[in-house]
Protein backbone atom coordinates (compact mmCIF):
# COMPACT_ATOMS: atom_id res chain seq x y z
CA UNK A 1 0.00 0.00 0.00
CA UNK A 2 2.82 2.46 0.72
CA UNK A 3 4.30 1.71 -2.61
CA UNK A 4 1.46 2.17 -4.66
CA UNK A 5 0.74 5.51 -2.40
CA UNK A 6 4.00 7.01 -3.40
CA UNK A 7 3.80 6.09 -6.66
CA UNK A 8 0.44 7.16 -7.69
CA UNK A 9 1.09 10.80 -9.88
CA UNK A 10 -0.82 13.74 -8.05
CA UNK A 11 -3.76 15.24 -10.60
CA UNK A 12 -3.35 17.96 -12.56
CA UNK A 13 -5.12 20.44 -10.55
CA UNK A 14 -2.77 19.60 -7.53
CA UNK A 15 0.44 20.14 -9.53
CA UNK A 16 -0.91 23.76 -10.28
CA UNK A 17 -1.99 24.67 -7.16
CA UNK A 18 1.61 23.81 -5.70
CA UNK A 19 2.95 25.99 -8.19
CA UNK A 20 0.74 29.05 -7.31
CA UNK A 21 1.66 28.57 -3.97
CA UNK A 22 5.27 28.41 -4.67
CA UNK A 23 5.07 31.10 -6.92
CA UNK A 24 3.27 33.48 -4.40
CA UNK A 25 5.39 32.96 -1.39
CA UNK A 26 8.53 33.86 -4.08
CA UNK A 27 6.75 36.76 -4.80
CA UNK A 28 5.50 37.47 -1.34
CA UNK A 29 8.27 37.39 0.35
CA UNK A 30 10.45 40.66 -0.63
CA UNK A 31 7.28 42.63 -0.16
CA UNK A 32 6.75 42.19 3.82
CA UNK A 33 6.40 45.16 5.19
CA UNK A 34 10.13 46.16 7.11
CA UNK A 35 10.03 47.11 10.63
CA UNK A 36 9.79 51.02 11.18
CA UNK A 37 13.02 51.22 12.80
CA UNK A 38 15.76 48.73 11.16
CA UNK A 39 18.13 48.49 14.03
CA UNK A 40 20.67 49.69 16.03
CA UNK A 41 24.49 50.48 15.72
CA UNK A 42 26.99 51.08 18.30
CA UNK A 43 30.29 51.89 18.89
CA UNK A 44 33.20 51.94 21.82
CA UNK A 45 36.19 53.56 22.48
CA UNK A 46 38.47 54.05 26.30
CA UNK A 47 41.54 55.85 26.65
CA UNK A 48 43.60 56.14 29.80
CA UNK A 49 43.30 59.80 31.58
CA UNK A 50 45.93 58.80 34.26
CA UNK A 51 48.31 61.99 34.71
CA UNK A 52 51.81 60.89 33.96
CA UNK A 53 53.36 63.24 36.13
CA UNK A 54 52.15 63.87 40.06
CA UNK A 55 49.83 66.72 39.91
CA UNK A 56 47.55 68.02 42.88
CA UNK A 57 44.38 65.75 43.73
CA UNK A 58 40.44 66.76 43.76
CA UNK A 59 38.07 66.30 46.10
CA UNK A 60 39.37 67.20 49.46
CA UNK A 61 40.07 70.50 50.70
CA UNK A 62 42.17 68.83 53.50
CA UNK A 63 45.17 67.34 50.94
CA UNK A 64 48.05 69.25 51.44
CA UNK A 65 50.47 67.69 48.85
CA UNK A 66 50.18 66.11 44.64
CA UNK A 67 49.67 62.89 44.18
CA UNK A 68 51.77 60.05 45.03
CA UNK A 69 51.68 57.57 42.42
CA UNK A 70 48.31 55.17 40.86
CA UNK A 71 46.55 52.56 42.82
CA UNK A 72 44.08 51.84 39.64
CA UNK A 73 44.47 53.27 36.39
CA UNK A 74 41.65 56.03 35.32
CA UNK A 75 39.88 56.04 32.12
CA UNK A 76 37.41 57.82 30.14
CA UNK A 77 35.08 55.63 27.72
CA UNK A 78 32.51 56.52 25.23
CA UNK A 79 29.23 54.62 23.94
CA UNK A 80 27.81 55.86 20.44
CA UNK A 81 24.44 55.12 19.77
CA UNK A 82 22.69 55.36 15.72
CA UNK A 83 19.23 54.01 15.32
CA UNK A 84 17.84 53.16 12.70
CA UNK A 85 17.19 56.22 10.83
CA UNK A 86 20.92 57.76 11.33
CA UNK A 87 19.90 59.80 14.69
CA UNK A 88 23.91 59.61 17.00
CA UNK A 89 24.89 60.27 20.43
CA UNK A 90 27.83 59.65 22.42
CA UNK A 91 27.90 59.33 25.69
CA UNK A 92 31.24 59.51 27.12
CA UNK A 93 31.96 58.71 31.18
CA UNK A 94 35.41 59.37 33.01
CA UNK A 95 37.11 58.74 36.51
CA UNK A 96 36.60 62.06 37.40
CA UNK A 97 35.64 64.52 40.26
CA UNK A 98 33.11 66.02 37.84
CA UNK A 99 33.12 68.17 33.86
CA UNK A 100 34.36 71.38 34.49
CA UNK A 101 31.91 73.95 32.08
CA UNK A 102 35.19 74.76 30.19
CA UNK A 103 36.14 71.61 29.33
CA UNK A 104 32.01 70.37 28.20
CA UNK A 105 32.33 74.09 25.71
CA UNK A 106 35.60 73.26 24.05
CA UNK A 107 34.90 69.30 23.57
CA UNK A 108 30.99 70.10 22.69
CA UNK A 109 32.66 72.93 20.04
CA UNK A 110 35.41 70.29 18.43
CA UNK A 111 32.68 67.38 18.34
CA UNK A 112 30.64 69.35 16.81
CA UNK A 113 32.81 71.03 13.86
CA UNK A 114 34.63 67.68 12.88
CA UNK A 115 31.61 64.96 13.68
CA UNK A 116 28.75 66.89 13.33
CA UNK A 117 27.69 65.87 16.57
CA UNK A 118 24.92 68.30 17.68
CA UNK A 119 25.42 69.18 21.68
CA UNK A 120 22.20 67.57 22.82
CA UNK A 121 23.57 64.09 21.48
CA UNK A 122 26.79 64.80 23.82
CA UNK A 123 26.23 63.53 27.38
CA UNK A 124 29.89 63.97 29.45
CA UNK A 125 29.63 62.11 32.63
CA UNK A 126 32.00 62.07 35.96
CA UNK A 127 32.47 59.20 38.59
CA UNK A 128 32.92 61.90 40.87
CA UNK A 129 35.84 59.87 42.13
CA UNK A 130 37.95 61.68 44.91
CA UNK A 131 40.89 59.85 43.85
CA UNK A 132 41.09 61.82 40.67
CA UNK A 133 43.50 64.82 39.09
CA UNK A 134 42.23 68.14 40.10
CA UNK A 135 42.08 70.38 36.83
CA UNK A 136 40.46 73.33 37.88
CA UNK A 137 43.13 76.31 38.33
CA UNK A 138 44.88 76.20 41.94
CA UNK A 139 46.86 79.07 43.03
CA UNK A 140 51.02 78.00 42.17
CA UNK A 141 49.65 75.01 39.73
CA UNK A 142 48.05 77.31 37.30
CA UNK A 143 49.77 75.98 34.42
CA UNK A 144 49.76 72.00 35.82
CA UNK A 145 45.84 72.60 35.45
CA UNK A 146 46.38 73.74 32.25
CA UNK A 147 47.97 71.38 30.51
CA UNK A 148 45.88 68.38 31.86
CA UNK A 149 42.62 70.29 30.96
CA UNK A 150 44.67 70.58 27.61
CA UNK A 151 44.97 66.98 27.29
CA UNK A 152 41.47 65.49 28.46
CA UNK A 153 40.00 67.88 25.61
CA UNK A 154 42.46 66.21 22.56
CA UNK A 155 41.88 62.61 24.39
CA UNK A 156 37.89 63.45 24.52
CA UNK A 157 37.50 64.82 21.07
CA UNK A 158 39.50 62.01 19.52
CA UNK A 159 37.57 59.39 21.92
CA UNK A 160 34.19 60.49 20.85
CA UNK A 161 35.56 60.19 17.25
CA UNK A 162 36.97 56.96 17.42
CA UNK A 163 33.44 55.23 19.06
CA UNK A 164 31.81 57.05 15.82
CA UNK A 165 33.62 54.96 13.41
CA UNK A 166 33.40 51.98 15.15
CA UNK A 167 29.34 52.23 14.77
CA UNK A 168 28.24 48.47 13.77
CA UNK A 169 24.77 46.48 14.14
CA UNK A 170 24.28 45.85 17.61
CA UNK A 171 21.30 44.52 19.94
CA UNK A 172 20.29 46.46 23.16
CA UNK A 173 18.64 45.31 26.43
CA UNK A 174 18.27 47.23 29.09
CA UNK A 175 17.43 46.16 33.18
CA UNK A 176 17.63 47.42 36.79
CA UNK A 177 18.70 45.68 40.00
CA UNK A 178 20.03 46.85 43.16
CA UNK A 179 23.10 47.56 45.15
CA UNK A 180 22.70 48.21 49.04
CA UNK A 181 26.16 49.66 50.26
CA UNK A 182 25.25 53.79 49.94
CA UNK A 183 23.97 55.40 52.79
CA UNK A 184 22.44 58.50 53.33
CA UNK A 185 24.91 60.98 55.22
CA UNK A 186 23.08 63.95 56.54
CA UNK A 187 22.04 63.60 60.10
CA UNK A 188 20.98 65.96 62.30
CA UNK A 189 22.61 66.69 65.51
CA UNK A 190 23.45 69.72 67.99
CA UNK A 191 25.97 72.33 67.75
CA UNK A 192 27.32 73.24 71.68
CA UNK A 193 25.33 76.53 71.53
CA UNK A 194 22.43 74.83 71.57
CA UNK A 195 21.45 74.96 67.70
CA UNK A 196 20.61 72.20 65.77
CA UNK A 197 22.63 71.78 62.35
CA UNK A 198 22.70 68.76 59.38
CA UNK A 199 26.19 67.34 59.30
CA UNK A 200 28.05 64.49 57.50
CA UNK A 201 26.69 61.82 60.20
CA UNK A 202 25.87 58.65 58.31
CA UNK A 203 21.84 58.34 58.42
CA UNK A 204 20.44 54.73 57.78
CA UNK A 205 17.20 55.87 57.81
CA UNK A 206 17.38 58.45 55.62
CA UNK A 207 16.88 58.90 51.69
CA UNK A 208 18.79 56.22 49.36
CA UNK A 209 18.49 55.40 45.89
CA UNK A 210 20.13 51.56 45.59
CA UNK A 211 18.39 51.35 41.84
CA UNK A 212 21.08 50.18 39.61
CA UNK A 213 20.14 50.93 35.64
CA UNK A 214 21.90 48.97 32.92
CA UNK A 215 22.40 49.17 29.38
CA UNK A 216 23.62 46.39 27.67
CA UNK A 217 25.01 46.47 24.05
CA UNK A 218 25.59 43.80 21.97
CA UNK A 219 27.08 42.44 18.39
CA UNK A 220 25.04 41.04 15.96
CA UNK A 221 25.80 37.87 17.11
CA UNK A 222 25.05 38.34 20.29
CA UNK A 223 28.96 39.18 21.70
CA UNK A 224 28.62 41.22 24.71
CA UNK A 225 30.07 44.84 23.59
CA UNK A 226 29.74 46.95 26.53
CA UNK A 227 27.72 47.84 29.53
CA UNK A 228 26.62 50.95 30.87
CA UNK A 229 25.36 51.27 34.40
CA UNK A 230 25.20 53.61 36.91
CA UNK A 231 24.40 54.27 41.12
CA UNK A 232 23.79 56.63 43.48
CA UNK A 233 26.50 57.21 45.32
CA UNK A 234 29.51 59.41 46.41
CA UNK A 235 32.58 58.27 44.94
CA UNK A 236 34.95 58.10 48.26
CA UNK A 237 35.34 55.15 50.37
CA UNK A 238 39.15 56.00 49.68
CA UNK A 239 40.66 59.36 50.70
CA UNK A 240 44.28 58.85 49.84
CA UNK A 241 47.23 60.66 48.09
CA UNK A 242 47.15 57.93 45.20
CA UNK A 243 44.82 58.04 41.70
CA UNK A 244 41.79 55.35 41.55
CA UNK A 245 38.49 55.08 40.53
CA UNK A 246 36.96 53.96 44.22
CA UNK A 247 34.38 51.51 43.92
CA UNK A 248 33.02 52.49 40.57
CA UNK A 249 36.16 52.25 38.93
CA UNK A 250 36.58 48.76 40.66
CA UNK A 251 33.35 47.52 39.62
CA UNK A 252 34.16 48.24 35.68
CA UNK A 253 37.91 46.50 36.14
CA UNK A 254 35.98 43.34 37.52
CA UNK A 255 32.81 43.20 34.72
CA UNK A 256 35.66 43.99 32.47
CA UNK A 257 37.98 41.18 33.78
CA UNK A 258 34.32 38.62 33.82
CA UNK A 259 33.34 39.21 30.37
CA UNK A 260 36.21 39.85 28.14
CA UNK A 261 35.46 41.88 25.16
CA UNK A 262 33.51 44.25 27.20
CA UNK A 263 33.37 47.56 27.99
CA UNK A 264 32.36 48.85 30.96
CA UNK A 265 30.88 52.06 31.76
CA UNK A 266 29.76 54.03 34.84
CA UNK A 267 27.55 57.15 35.10
CA UNK A 268 26.86 58.45 38.61
CA UNK A 269 22.94 58.68 39.95
CA UNK A 270 22.11 61.92 42.63
CA UNK A 271 24.75 60.65 45.24
CA UNK A 272 25.23 64.49 46.61
CA UNK A 273 24.30 63.28 49.72
CA UNK A 274 25.34 59.74 49.90
CA UNK A 275 28.75 58.05 50.66
CA UNK A 276 29.08 54.38 50.65
CA UNK A 277 29.59 52.17 54.01
CA UNK A 278 31.74 51.29 54.93
CA UNK A 279 34.89 52.84 53.84
CA UNK A 280 38.34 54.57 54.05
CA UNK A 281 40.20 50.93 52.64
CA UNK A 282 41.30 50.18 49.33
CA UNK A 283 39.45 46.67 50.60
CA UNK A 284 36.18 48.29 50.95
CA UNK A 285 36.59 50.10 47.99
CA UNK A 286 37.20 46.77 46.10
CA UNK A 287 34.11 45.18 48.21
CA UNK A 288 31.37 47.79 46.97
CA UNK A 289 33.08 47.55 43.99
CA UNK A 290 32.11 43.88 43.73
CA UNK A 291 28.68 44.47 45.03
CA UNK A 292 28.23 46.98 42.54
CA UNK A 293 29.23 44.76 39.55
CA UNK A 294 27.22 41.66 40.93
CA UNK A 295 24.47 43.99 40.38
CA UNK A 296 24.62 44.33 37.51
CA UNK A 297 25.44 40.66 36.45
CA UNK A 298 22.04 40.20 38.00
CA UNK A 299 20.60 42.80 35.74
CA UNK A 300 22.20 41.13 32.65
CA UNK A 301 20.89 38.13 33.10
CA UNK A 302 17.95 38.45 35.20
CA UNK A 303 15.13 38.91 32.10
CA UNK A 304 17.13 41.48 30.01
CA UNK A 305 14.62 43.52 27.87
CA UNK A 306 15.15 44.25 24.33
CA UNK A 307 15.29 47.83 23.48
CA UNK A 308 13.56 49.04 20.05
CA UNK A 309 12.16 52.15 18.93
CA UNK A 310 14.14 55.46 17.71
CA UNK A 311 16.63 57.76 19.35
CA UNK A 312 15.92 61.28 20.17
CA UNK A 313 17.66 63.95 22.47
CA UNK A 314 17.31 67.45 24.17
CA UNK A 315 19.17 69.58 26.03
CA UNK A 316 18.05 73.04 27.45
CA UNK A 317 19.95 75.52 29.98
CA UNK A 318 18.13 77.27 32.54
CA UNK A 319 18.86 80.47 35.35
CA UNK A 320 18.60 79.03 38.62
CA UNK A 321 18.35 82.02 41.47
CA UNK A 322 20.11 82.09 44.09
CA UNK A 323 18.78 82.97 47.29
CA UNK A 324 21.02 86.96 46.83
CA UNK A 325 18.86 88.15 44.21
CA UNK A 326 21.60 90.35 43.65
CA UNK A 327 24.05 87.49 43.27
CA UNK A 328 24.80 86.16 39.63
CA UNK A 329 22.20 83.54 38.32
CA UNK A 330 23.83 80.27 37.56
CA UNK A 331 23.40 78.95 34.16
CA UNK A 332 22.69 74.98 34.50
CA UNK A 333 22.66 72.53 31.44
CA UNK A 334 19.81 69.61 31.80
CA UNK A 335 19.58 67.02 29.07
CA UNK A 336 17.40 64.02 28.38
CA UNK A 337 18.57 60.96 25.84
CA UNK A 338 15.65 58.74 25.01
CA UNK A 339 16.49 55.58 24.34
CA UNK A 340 14.05 53.81 21.94
CA UNK A 341 10.90 53.48 23.70
CA UNK A 342 11.59 52.32 27.22
CA UNK A 343 14.82 54.11 28.55
CA UNK A 344 14.85 57.62 29.35
CA UNK A 345 18.23 58.77 30.70
CA UNK A 346 17.72 62.26 32.69
CA UNK A 347 21.44 63.97 32.75
CA UNK A 348 21.62 66.70 35.39
CA UNK A 349 24.18 68.91 36.28
CA UNK A 350 27.06 68.83 39.33
CA UNK A 351 26.13 67.19 42.72
CA UNK A 352 22.58 66.94 43.09
CA UNK A 353 20.90 65.35 46.09
CA UNK A 354 18.73 61.89 46.08
CA UNK A 355 15.22 63.83 46.60
CA UNK A 356 15.67 64.37 42.82
CA UNK A 357 16.20 60.86 41.56
CA UNK A 358 13.47 59.59 43.79
CA UNK A 359 10.81 62.31 42.78
CA UNK A 360 11.12 62.30 39.18
CA UNK A 361 11.05 58.55 39.35
CA UNK A 362 7.72 59.20 41.51
CA UNK A 363 6.54 61.51 39.14
CA UNK A 364 8.08 60.48 35.67
CA UNK A 365 8.53 57.07 35.72
CA UNK A 366 6.08 54.58 33.91
CA UNK A 367 7.53 51.02 34.50
CA UNK A 368 8.45 48.80 32.85
CA UNK A 369 9.90 51.78 30.96
CA UNK A 370 12.98 53.09 32.99
CA UNK A 371 13.59 56.73 33.83
CA UNK A 372 17.39 56.67 34.53
CA UNK A 373 18.13 59.82 36.17
CA UNK A 374 22.21 60.82 36.78
CA UNK A 375 24.34 63.80 37.94
CA UNK A 376 27.63 64.98 37.83
CA UNK A 377 26.95 65.60 33.82
CA UNK A 378 27.71 68.46 31.66
CA UNK A 379 28.62 71.03 34.40
CA UNK A 380 30.17 71.25 37.62
CA UNK A 381 29.82 73.70 40.57
CA UNK A 382 29.35 72.01 43.60
CA UNK A 383 26.13 70.89 45.42
CA UNK A 384 22.28 71.49 44.08
CA UNK A 385 19.73 70.92 47.04
CA UNK A 386 15.80 70.05 47.11
CA UNK A 387 13.66 72.01 48.87
CA UNK A 388 14.31 69.66 51.69
CA UNK A 389 17.64 70.20 52.19
CA UNK A 390 17.62 74.37 51.65
CA UNK A 391 15.19 74.33 54.48
CA UNK A 392 17.66 72.04 56.44
CA UNK A 393 20.38 73.39 56.02
CA UNK A 394 23.53 72.19 56.46
CA UNK A 395 26.76 70.71 54.25
CA UNK A 396 24.86 69.97 50.84
CA UNK A 397 22.76 73.91 51.12
CA UNK A 398 24.55 76.42 49.37
CA UNK A 399 22.47 79.69 49.33
CA UNK A 400 20.05 79.17 46.47
CA UNK A 401 16.47 80.59 46.06
CA UNK A 402 14.31 78.16 47.23
CA UNK A 403 12.64 77.81 43.80
CA UNK A 404 15.70 75.33 42.69
CA UNK A 405 13.95 72.32 42.96
CA UNK A 406 10.86 73.42 41.18
CA UNK A 407 12.78 74.91 38.36
CA UNK A 408 14.74 71.97 37.61
CA UNK A 409 12.03 69.53 38.20
CA UNK A 410 9.59 71.51 35.71
CA UNK A 411 12.27 71.62 33.36
CA UNK A 412 12.33 68.00 32.87
CA UNK A 413 9.12 67.31 33.23
CA UNK A 414 8.63 69.44 30.06
CA UNK A 415 11.28 67.73 28.13
CA UNK A 416 10.50 63.87 28.55
CA UNK A 417 6.81 64.83 27.38
CA UNK A 418 8.46 66.33 24.36
CA UNK A 419 10.25 63.28 23.40
CA UNK A 420 7.54 61.04 24.32
CA UNK A 421 5.49 63.11 21.43
CA UNK A 422 5.79 60.82 17.98
CA UNK A 423 8.78 62.09 16.75
CA UNK A 424 6.99 63.38 13.57
CA UNK A 425 5.77 65.87 15.99
CA UNK A 426 9.00 67.47 17.34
Amino acid sequence: MKASIEGRRPPLWASFLALVLINSVAVAEPQKPSSKEPGWKAGVATAKITPEQPIWMAGYAARKKPSEGTAQDLFAKALALEDGSGRRAVIVTMDLIGVLVSLRDAVEKRVQEQYELPPEALLLAASHTHCGPEYRERKGREQEARDYHQFLEDTLVKLVGDALADLAPAKLTDNHARAGFAMNRRRNYHLPEGDVNYGKRNNPDGPVDHDVPVLCVADGEGHELAVLFGYACHNTTLSFNQFCGDYAGYAQEYLQADHPGLTALFIAGCGADQNPYPRRTVELAQRHGRSLATAVEAALFANPRPLNGSLRCAMEKIEIARADKEAEKRVYPIQVIRLGDDVTLVALASEVVVDYSLRLKRELARPPAMLWVAAYCNGYFGYIPSARVLAEGGYEAPAYAPTIEEQIVGKVHEMVQHLEQPAEAN
